[in-house]
């Protein structure tokens, strides 16, 4: 290895971010290549797309992140028009269905929700920011408790948490004391009712600016920085395999997109953090293929309703004065939806669910005027309980050699099935979630469970583990068998989560990363 080595990072959200901002922080003269397969969206590279004002803008930056259901965008992010059909089904803004109806698509009839973002930032992009931290049986049995609390408390400062954005809501507040009324009691200390985490940097006028992969980036990719200088973010590149001998890697092929010219790229070590799909079909694609790889999928399953709050109880609580100036404040960032966020976190074993509870002025979809809930002065609560599904070999990807997708990589199958353990956990959830409602005030969207593949946070098929049997990579990211080759993201989470793991996700990566620094800086 050289004196200078070179790191390629495959995947631009946050967690290949994080590796890339520890890697050159750890290692003075190491360079960065990092690869993505989309376009740039933002003016700053992964900025959150919901700080763009301008809606026209917000919604072009969504639609060119939509890889094959990019529309009119299509030919300018190097995709073939025979990937679109007409009346196919579409994902949520921002994101595009791996199984969109089209040639070359996935085959994802049993997880059907199953969705990407291409473009620089990845889904740190789009994302609602939540960053709440595991506990009890989400957490990583293979790493002691004093080590995890530096890890996360390092992936929160690299994200920007705020532990109380919005606490200076009343509505907020009003909503938090019936909630802790209906459920406190039940609840273990320091697991009650309370302000949902969330990654941003609130503004003088009571705004935030939210979080998106820039941030987890910070002085890589501020101009004149050290780092900056040795860091560089190729958009439009797409790696189609990575080259080894069976135990060290030594570079990647690369697709230029506007060009269609491919080249070599020697590497030092190469980090895939491309997302839960994706990455393992690179890995297969390089005919890197170890038993476990794509297996012991899971995601949380989510199941949702919409409520009305009552105005009798929450004017018991808050006044008129409070609310108006509620209201006033809200209306100077009218583009932003979301008003405040509070959560029932995940404890076992009495609540082993995550509720996130989203305060808005307006329901996410349309009342008809006289429906008696139409223009509540109070507001509604948008509502869901995260829910776990328990990992087994049966659930997961398979890759067919024979069968290009629309990138010209092996397509893949995923195979999923709920089973009577995540059927009862779902009931329970759906019972608390109606509790909840009834505390807060009634119903206008019953709850109802999302279809698989609805939360977009998919875990396990990268997973770390101690035994090469049942994980691809080691405690330490490292894919089992290879010196220099290491994984990231969701996929690589082994255990069972009812929340955004993102914070998980980039605290492992900050683990992942310090120990390639260490091995690069010793070679």
């Amino acid at each position: 290895m050289s004196d200078t080595p070179t790191i390629a990072v495959v995947g631009s959200g946050p967690i290949g971010a994080a590796y890339a901002r520890v890697l050159l922080e750890s290692l003075p003269h190491a360079r960065v290549l990092m690869f993505e397969a989309g376009p740039q969206v933002t003016e700053r590279p992964g900025e959150s797309v919901r700080n763009i004002a301008d809606p026209d803008e917000k919604a072009r930056a969504r639609e060119r992140s939509q890889g094959p259901q990019a529309g009119e965008y299509r030919d300018s992010l190097g995709l073939p028009s025979g990937t679109i059909v007409e009346g196919m089904f579409t994902a949520r803004q921002g994101t595009h269905l791996l199984d969109f109806g089209g040639e070359g698509s996935a085959h994802a009839a049993a997880f059907p929700a199953a969705a990407a973002a291409t473009n620089v930032g990845g889904q740190g992009a789009h994302w609602t920011c939540a960053i709440p931290r595991p506990a009890f049986s989400e957490k990583l049995d293979f790493i002691a408790d004093d080590e995890w609390e530096e890890l996360v408390s390092t992936a929160e400062d690299l994200l920007h948490k705020q532990s109380a954005a919005f606490s200076d809501s009343p509505v907020g507040a009003a909503i938090r004391t019936l909630l802790d009324h209906e459920f406190g009691a039940e609840l273990p200390e320091g697991y009650g009712v309370s302000t949902l985490p969330v990654a941003g940097d609130p503004q003088p006028d009571g705004t935030m600016r939210w979080a998106g992969t820039d941030t987890v980036l910070g002085p890589i990719i501020e101009e004149g920085t050290d780092t900056a200088a040795r860091f560089e973010l190729r958009d439009l590149t797409l790696v189609r395999r990575i080259e080894h001998d069976g135990a060290r890697v030594r570079g990647v092929v690369v697709e230029d997109l506007r060009t269609r010219e491919e080249s070599f790229v020697a590497a030092d070590a190469v980090v895939v953090a491309a997302d839960a799909f994706r990455s393992p079909q690179l890995l297969w694609a390089s005919g890197i293929r170890p038993a476990p790889l794509g297996r012991y999928l899971t995601e949380h399953h989510v199941v949702i309703a919409t409520v009305v709050l009552d105005g009798e109880r929450m004017s018991e609580l808050v006044s008129d004065d409070e609310l108006q100036a509620e209201l006033d404040r809200r209306a100077m960032n009218p583009a932003d939806p979301v008003a405040a966020v509070n959560r029932i976190p995940f404890s076992e074993p009495e609540h082993p669910y995550s509720a996130q509870i989203m305060y808005a002025e307006t329901p996410p979809f349309p009342l008809d005027p006289d429906h008696p809930a139409a223009g509540n002065r109070w507001g509604y609560i948008n509502m869901g309980f995260g829910v776990r599904k328990f990992p087994r070999v049966e659930d997961g990807v398979t890759f067919n050699d024979d069968e290009l997708d629309y990138r010209g990589l092996p397509n893949f199958t995923i195979e999923y099935a709920l089973t009577e353990r995540e059927d009862a956990e779902i009931a329970q959830a759906t019972e608390r979630l109606r509790r909840a409602g009834a505390a807060l005030g009634s119903f206008i969207a019953e709850p109802r469970l999302l279809p698989n593949g609805s939360s977009l946070h998919f875990m396990g098929t990268m997973r770390a583990g101690t035994d090469p049997a049942t994980s691809v990579a080691d405690p330490y990211s490292h894919v089992w068998g290879f010196e220099n080759l290491v994984v990231g993201g969701n996929g690589v989470i082994p255990t069972a989560n009812t929340m955004n793991p993102t914070l998980t996700s980039v605290a492992i990566a900050v683990r992942g990363a310090r120990r390639l620094a260490e091995e690069l800086a010793a070679s």
